[in-house]
Formats: C-alpha cells, sequence, structure tokens
C-alpha cells in the first residue's frame, strides 16, 4: 500500500513538474510573440535598428514579469545580455554604460540596507527593535500594520526609502516567521511597508529623486520651491495615500477584528540574547547599534555633509564584517537576485531613455485640443505607467523638462502645476517588483509573488494622480 502511495506521488509530481514547465514555455513563446508584434505595430518608420531593439526588449521585459514565465531576476540578466548582445556591434564604447548598472549608487545603497538587515537578524537587534515598538500600537493587528506603515513612510520623507524599507522588513522579520508567509498579517506587513515607502518619499525634496528634478527644472524656469513649500504640498499627499491603503488592505484581507498576539516578543523568550552561547552576544548587539546610527545620521545628514547616500553604504559593508557580525556565510544569504532584478531594471530604463523612446510615446499625444486638466490627467497616468517599466528617475528626467517647455510654448497656465504632478505621480508606480527599490526588497524575502503588488500598483496608480491633480490645483492658487 505504501510503495503504491509512494509511486502515485512520485507520478504525480513529475507530472505537475512536466505541466508546470510547458506552461512556462508557453507564457514564455506568448510573450515573444507579443513583443514583436508591438515592435511590428507601433515602431516609428524612421526608427533605427537600435532602437527597434530597445523597444522589443521594453515589451518583451514587461511580457515577462507580469505572465512570470521566468523568474524576474532572470529577466534583468536577460535585459543586460540582450543590450550588450544586440548593440555591441554598433555601439561598442557606450554600450558599456548598460553592464555598469552594476555599480550604480543604487546597487550599493540596496547592499548597505541588506547588510543592516542580515546585522540585525544576525544580532536579533530586530526583535528587540520590535519589542520596543510594536506595543504602542496596540495589541489589534490594523492598529499594528497602520503604525508600522506610517512609521515607514514618514522615515521615507528624511531618509533613502530603500534603506528605510530594508530596515522595517528587518524589525518585522520575527513577526513574519512566527506567523509564516501565509497569514493575512504577514501579507499586508509585506505589501503595506514598501508601499508607505514609496509614497512616503513625496513628502520632502530629498524624500525622492523626481522631487530633486523637479524642484530643479522649475528652478532654471524661473519658480523657486523652498523646503517647506514641497512639504506643504507632499506630506499631505503622501499622508492621504498611506491611511487609503491602509483602508485598501483592511477591505482585502479582513484584519479589522484580527488581534495579533505578540507573546513571542516577552522577555523570557528573548532572554536567549544575552546568552554567551548565542550569536547574539550583547558586545555584538552594541556594535549592531553604533552602526545602526552612524549610518542612519549620515543618510540623514546628506544633503549638508554632501556624502552620496550611496557612499554611506560602506560603513555597514566595512564594518559589520570588520567586527564579524557579517560573516561569509551571512554574505551568502544576502538576496543577489534582487540586485540582479534591479540593475536589469536600470539598464533598461537606461537604454529607453537615451534611445528615445519614452520621448517617442510622450510626443504621440496631440495636446492642441487637450483640455489642460485631462492633460494634467494624462501626464499623470502616463508617469505612473512609464515609472512602472523604467526608473521614476529616469521619467521625470525625461518628463519634467518636456511639460515645462510645452506649458510654457501653449501658455497652458503656470509652469509649476505639470511638473509637480508628473514627480508625485513617480512615486505611485507600484505595479511589478522592479518598480521601486522597496518593492524589490519585499519580493527579495521569498514571501510574496509577482501578483502581490498588483493591488498597490492599481489602486494607487490612479487615486496618486488624481489626489495629486486636486491637491496641486488646490494650492497652485495660493503658491504660484
Amino acid at each position: 500500500m505504501s510503495d503504491s502511495r509512494h509511486y502515485s506521488l512520485t507520478i504525480l509530481s513529475r507530472l505537475n513538474r512536466q505541466i508546470n514547465w510547458q506552461s512556462k514555455t508557453t507564457l514564455f513563446l506568448s510573450s515573444l510573440v507579443i513583443s514583436l508584434a508591438g515592435v511590428y505595430f507601433i515602431k516609428d518608420p524612421n526608427f533605427s535598428l537600435t532602437q527597434n531593439y530597445v523597444l522589443f526588449i521594453l515589451f518583451f521585459s514587461v511580457c515577462l514579469w507580469v505572465t512570470e514565465a521566468i523568474p524576474p531576476f532572470a529577466v534583468g540578466i536577460l535585459i543586460i545580455g540582450f543590450l550588450v548582445f544586440s548593440l555591441g556591434s554598433e555601439e561598442a564604447e557606450n554600450v558599456k554604460q548598460y553592464v555598469q548598472t552594476w555599480s550604480d549608487s543604487v546597487i550599493w545603497l540596496f547592499l548597505g540596507g541588506f547588510f543592516l538587515a542580515e546585522g540585525m537578524k544576525s544580532t536579533q537587534l530586530d526583535s528587540s527593535l520590535l519589542r520596543k515598538i510594536a506595543p504602542k500600537f496596540g495589541q489589534q493587528a490594523k492598529y499594528i500594520l497602520l503604525g508600522l506603515m506610517l512609521t515607514t513612510g514618514i522615515l521615507s520623507m528624511l531618509m533613502s526609502n530603500t534603506a528605510t524599507t530594508a530596515m522595517m522588513i528587518a524589525t518585522i522579520t520575527p513577526i513574519l516567521h512566527q506567523f509564516g508567509n501565509k497569514a493575512p498579517i504577514t501579507k499586508t506587513l509585506l505589501i503595506g511597508i514598501p508601499t508607505a515607502a514609496a509614497v512616503g518619499g513625496m513628502g520632502t525634496i530629498i524624500g525622492s529623486a523626481p522631487n530633486a528634478i523637479a524642484v530643479g527644472a522649475l528652478e532654471t524656469a524661473g519658480v523657486k520651491i523652498s523646503f517647506i513649500t514641497w512639504m506643504v504640498i507632499g506630506v499631505p499627499v503622501a499622508l492621504i495615500l498611506i491611511l487609503l491603503f491602509w483602508k485598501i488592505l483592511l477591505k482585502k484581507f479582513d484584519l479589522k477584528k484580527q488581534k495579533l498576539s505578540l507573546d513571542f516578543l516577552s522577555n523570557e523568550q528573548l532572554n536567549i540574547e544575552e546568552n554567551e552561547s548565542q550569536n547574539a552576544s550583547l558586545l555584538s548587539k552594541r556594535i549592531m547599534s553604533i552602526i545602526l546610527g552612524i549610518t542612519l545620521l549620515f543618510w540623514l545628514t546628506s544633503q549638508w555633509t554632501g556624502i552620496p547616500i550611496a557612499m554611506v553604504s560602506a560603513i555597514p559593508i566595512v564594518g559589520l564584517t570588520m567586527f564579524g557580525i557579517v560573516d561569509a556565510e551571512g554574505v551568502r544569504k544576502l538576496p543577489w537576485d534582487t540586485l540582479m532584478l534591479v540593475a536589469g531594471g536600470l539598464s533598461l530604463g537606461l537604454a529607453v531613455q537615451q534611445n528615445g523612446i519614452a520621448d517617442f510615446f510622450i510626443n504621440m499625444i496631440n495636446t492642441e485640443d487637450l483640455n489642460i486638466y485631462l492633460l494634467y490627467l494624462i501626464f499623470g497616468v502616463l508617469t505612473v505607467v512609464l515609472s512602472n517599466i523604467m526608473s521614476n528617475t529616469a521619467t521625470a528626467t525625461i518628463m519634467i523638462p518636456i511639460c515645462i517647455a510645452l506649458v510654457q510654448l501653449n501658455d497652458l497656465g503656470d509652469v509649476a502645476s505639470l511638473p509637480l504632478i508628473i514627480a508625485l505621480s513617480a512615486s505611485c508606480a507600484l505595479l511589478l517588483p522592479v518598480s521601486t527599490p522597496p518593492n524589490a526588497i519585499a519580493f527579495s524575502t521569498g514571501m510574496l509573488e509577482q501578483s502581490s503588488f498588483r493591488l498597490g500598483g492599481i489602486s494607487l496608480g490612479i487615486a496618486g494622480p488624481i489626489l495629486s491633480i486636486i491637491w496641486v490645483l488646490i494650492l497652485s492658487t495660493f503658491l504660484f
């Protein structure tokens, strides 16, 4: 009986793998056909061969990310490989930049956050922080979720949303392990925290790169926006979106009546931290706290010290390895697949930007017969769409100067409103794991599927631009 049962399970397992393999192959080939068809019907007759290649890999990578035909990190590697292979013969020197995304500042920022997260885990500092923070939000799951989302959003206004997400996810790791990846509280935390980090960056000029791009471009156009002025614009939008998404998560996952037991944070269970036989010695925890504090200090004061945020990542990388808090085994545990995903996304954004593909789609919009408010909506939604498939920094870099010139040339009202809407909308791109660094970090935990991000990507992708338009138009009368 047991032999026949074992044989049956073996056969079923093989059959499932074969069906899954066939399904993945079908999705991959379908993505290939759709991408080729998209290039054929959408390309401009004047496109060069290079532009056709970039347009194809843009369509192909998006299809692969959506269908999950291959793992997301594999798509990132495919993008870099395709760009090097297809463009290398024509642009041998310029093609190097697509490989050099591996050394991009965003990658180093990611790596610094990963080292901090691993260091907190190995010293059990995350458990200690959680024990101090979580009880302040009560015992109801919905208020714990709200408290952590608001904390994440506020921190993201002052420091990198990538680092904030890495810190917060490291802090809630005990909850994730306690309840498992199927529990509603696990899903809501892993979806809510990166979303709060992304939209929280709207609050200040330094909170998100598109904000700084908009301020710099507007200053060139004769409109100066102070730090406080931007906060008046960005903070209300960020807080409202966080509260809105919190409500959406409650409705989706039904946490309203659920109570979250924090018994695993009791002193009895955490006394092992001080046991010398455990990994987390008191000295290691103090060293970790010092390195964490110094890193946060330099991240927060980067605009005054002039030290690049990515350079600050050297502090945890060097410090934690020097003191043995993160050893070789810990380094191997870092989510390197996430870095592959991000590097590929950066390469794609760079190719789309430099080869005029984004300009091609933007120029397809005829503004002569459009109402100004409809134009705001179109560019807000278009910003979200483009930011989902390339970096929001690249999107803002392309669209904001074009929109300033568009407004000035056609006398479409105050010059500040449209760039501000674009900058705020760029932080609402949350549809894919590669759309934002916070999404990629949450995805790297292995507890989420790509489809998990669709809730925030669709809801805030629609609500974000609309709310930004309404609030900017209300303030434009007084500020501009």
